[in-house]
């Protein structure tokens, strides 16, 4: 037995410093890592998709005004999935390497996005504005002509 013991001792000995130095020298995550998400308001067109697919419920979406949407993240429920990331079309949510989200406030956990919804001047609906999505779904032909009118051909 104790052969056993001194023999994994050498073996562990002989491997050397297997961990990371981490909290005395800085540890830089690996490529693809999901750390603590971030939202560029200026991107962001108020959808709610990210909202739908967020598991743990950690964004919310509401109208506080017919004008204004309002979308709030709560990142001490986020669980660091990115599918709200996957999920925005305009790319305004994204996944940042910094882990380290320990704070005394939690309301440093707590992100507010107002985003401002254009209204139809004859009904008051709101619409979202015009997205790079939009600008591809062109009807009629690529090449400039326009389609003859059914009356002009008749």
């Amino acid at each position: 037995m104790i052969l056993s013991k001194l023999k994994e001792a050498w073996i562990c000995i002989k491997a050397g410093r297997v961990t990371l130095p981490y909290p005395f020298a800085p540890a830089v995550p690996e490529e693809g890592f999901r750390g603590r998400i971030t939202v560029d308001a200026e991107k962001c067109v108020g959808c709610g998709g990210c909202a739908n697919v967020c598991t743990p419920r950690a964004i919310q979406v509401s109208d506080p005004s017919q004008e204004i949407r309002l979308l709030e993240f709560f990142l001490e429920r986020c669980t660091y999935c990115a599918r709200c990331e996957e999920v925005c079309p305009e790319k305004a949510v994204t996944c940042t390497k910094e882990f380290e989200t320990a704070t005394n406030d939690v309301q440093d956990l707590h992100l507010k996005v107002e985003v401002f919804m254009g209204t139809c001047q004859r009904c008051g609906r709101c619409f979202e504005t015009s997205t790079e999505l939009d600008k591809m779904m062109v009807t009629g032909f690529r090449n400039g002509k326009q389609p003859q009118a059914a009356e002009e051909t008749a």
